[in-house]
């Protein structure tokens, strides 16, 4: 069945971007002291959670609980810190060591390709078929608007590959492999930047496979497989994550024409329904580094995320007086819908299965 349309006139798109815009403006003014010791503690417990997670992998009796303790460090080092801080969220404290121009962080893609690709292409075309290279990434179909062919029929593998190989696949997000595809650009074009994807992964290859191991002498096949299983655990959180933040049932993807000439509230307008969270506690959200409130990532990509649990409910009071919806759920019922619409997006649009199972929503972003 589809959804009821929604729409914004012209001057209710603008009043919605004020309430937003006035959000923003109090809490960014308010950051301070707690803001600072929360990053710092941040860093301190993920600190101590490699050095001791990898110290264990050096005693087989106790691999398991280091190689958990060095997946939730890496966890927290992708989500919580380097995310974060990479969007500028602590450039206010003028703190060099975790400067969002030049923070380095401990997975395959190099810190310069994702501020680009994800701080301004993402955020910036959120959603929108054609200039968001995150719907898919140059791999799924993840889109209606994504127009079929034979290869989609691999949809649900090529998502597998991608969840447990994750770090690579973000790696590879930069080199624009659907233009390379097409023929639009030659991967030479592509020389350099596959030049420091190249370095960026044979130094944390290096590091996590070679000289780790080597330290641990008779011990190193534990260190090994405990770095792979930490790897492997950082990949399938960070993919579950970040897929149940853009494509759960109710979530919408747009077109270039229906984003043209967009008002600052429509952009939010676009942002909210582009965008869903996750349910959940404290810990829960810590280790998602708050993408669980995508929503208010979303609208406000250089606020400390500590902040979004605070602001959520206000944002979802807003959403509904204007009849946006507000779409939040627990990570397995969204995650389960996300699993859904890659099957269902893999076969051609013709199947009469196809047509039944996926009624478009009518959701208008362009303000009426």
């Amino acid at each position: 069945m589809a959804q009821k349309k929604i729409t914004l006139t012209k001057d209710q798109a603008d009043a919605f971007g004020r309430e937003l815009d006035a959000i923003k403006e109090r809490e960014m003014a308010d950051l301070g002291e707690e803001d600072a010791e929360y990053i710092r503690r941040m860093i301190k417990t993920q600190r101590a959670l490699e050095v001791g997670g990898r110290a264990l992998l050096f005693l087989p009796p106790a691999w398991l609980l280091g190689t958990g303790m060095l997946g939730i460090a890496k966890i927290m080092d992708n989500m919580e810190i380097g995310h974060n801080v990479m969007h500028g969220q602590y450039d206010w404290m003028r703190d060099p060591t975790i400067s969002g121009r030049d923070f380095e962080w401990d997975t395959a893609c190099p810190a310069d390709q994702w501020r680009h690709s994800h701080n301004y292409m993402h955020h910036t075309h959120t959603n929108i078929v054609g200039m968001d290279r995150d719907i898919g990434y140059g791999i799924l179909r993840m889109s209606e608007d994504q127009k079929w062919k034979p290869y989609f029929l691999g949809n649900p593998a090529w998502a597998f590959l991608l969840m447990v190989l994750f770090q690579y696949g973000v790696a590879l997000h930069e080199m624009e492999t659907e233009r390379i595809a097409s023929g639009e650009i030659s991967l030479r074009d592509k020389r350099d930047t596959l030049k420091e994807i190249w370095k960026k992964t044979r130094r944390q290859s290096l590091k996590d496979y070679v000289a780790f191991p080597l330290l641990a002498g008779p011990f190193a096949p534990f260190v090994f497989t405990g770095n792979l299983t930490a790897n492997l655990m950082r990949n399938v959180w960070s993919y579950m994550i970040i897929f149940c933040g853009h494509f759960p049932d109710g979530t919408q993807e747009f077109t270039i024409e229906e984003t043209k000439d967009e008002t600052r509230g429509q952009w939010y307008f676009r942002q909210v329904l582009g965008s869903a969270n996750l349910t959940g506690g404290d810990l829960f959200h810590v280790l998602s580094g708050n993408l669980s409130h995508q929503i208010e990532h979303h609208l406000f990509p250089d606020m400390p995320a500590r902040r979004y649990p605070k602001i959520a409910p206000e944002v979802q009071e807003i959403c509904e007086r204007y009849g946006i919806p507000y779409n939040k759920g627990p990570l397995l019922k969204q995650f389960g819908t996300v699993v859904r619409k890659i099957v269902r997006l893999a076969v051609p649009d013709s199947w009469p299965l196809r047509r039944k199972a996926t009624a478009p929503a009518e959701l208008e972003l362009v303000a009426a």
